[in-house]
C-alpha cells in the first residue's frame, strides 16, 4: 500500500481540529501507520521547504510553522497520495471545495491546516524526514476486508 505523510499545521492545532482531521482520514479508510508531536525547527522546515527558501514569503512560512507543536502522521492505503490530496483540496482555503478539509475549516493560503505529499518521491523524503524506521508500524487492519475487493489488496 501506498504512504503519505501528514503534517497538522499549528493552524490545525491551535483551533482545535487535530481530532477532526484525524477522523477524516480513518473514515476513509486509510491506515496510520505513525502519528506524533513535534516542534519544528528552522532546520527542518528549511529541508522541507527547500524548493520555497528563496521565495519572498518564506519567512513567514518560518513564523507560521513554528508558531505551535504540530502533528505528523504517516497514512497508508490504496492511492493514499492522491487520496489524501483529494480529501485536503487546493492550497488556498479559499479555494477548496466544501467538503474537503481546507474547504471546511481554512480560509487561508498559509494557515491552510495540513500539509500533504504530493507523490511518491516526496512522501518517501517526507516520511524519512519526520520519522526514525522504528516510529513506523506495519500491520494489517481488521477492517481490511471490507475496505478493498480482494484484488485491491494484493497490489
Amino acid at each position: 500500500m501506498e504512504k503519505s505523510l501528514i503534517i497538522i499545521k499549528p493552524s490545525g492545532v491551535q483551533r482545535g481540529l487535530v481530532g477532526d482531521v484525524i477522523k477524516r482520514f480513518q473514515r476513509k479508510g486509510l491506515q496510520i501507520n505513525g502519528m506524533k508531536m513535534m516542534q519544528l525547527d528552522e532546520d527542518i522546515l528549511r529541508r522541507h521547504y527547500a524548493h520555497l527558501t528563496d521565495r519572498p514569503f518564506f519567512p513567514s512560512i518560518l513564523q507560521s510553522m513554528m508558531a505551535s507543536p504540530v502533528i505528523v502522521m504517516v497514512v497508508s492505503g490504496k492511492d493514499a497520495i492522491s487520496v489524501v490530496r483529494q480529501m485536503t483540496g487546493p492550497t488556498n482555503g479559499r479555494n477548496a471545495a466544501p467538503g474537503t478539509i481546507r474547504g471546511d475549516f481554512s480560509m487561508s493560503g498559509q494557515e491552510n491546516i495540513v500539509h500533504a505529499s504530493d507523490s511518491a518521491e516526496s512522501a518517501s523524503a517526507e516520511i524519512d524526514r519526520f520519522f526514525r524506521p522504528d516510529e513506523i508500524f506495519e500491520y494489517k487492519p481488521a477492517t481490511l476486508q471490507y475496505l478493498y475487493a480482494d484484488d485491491e489488496i494484493t497490489d
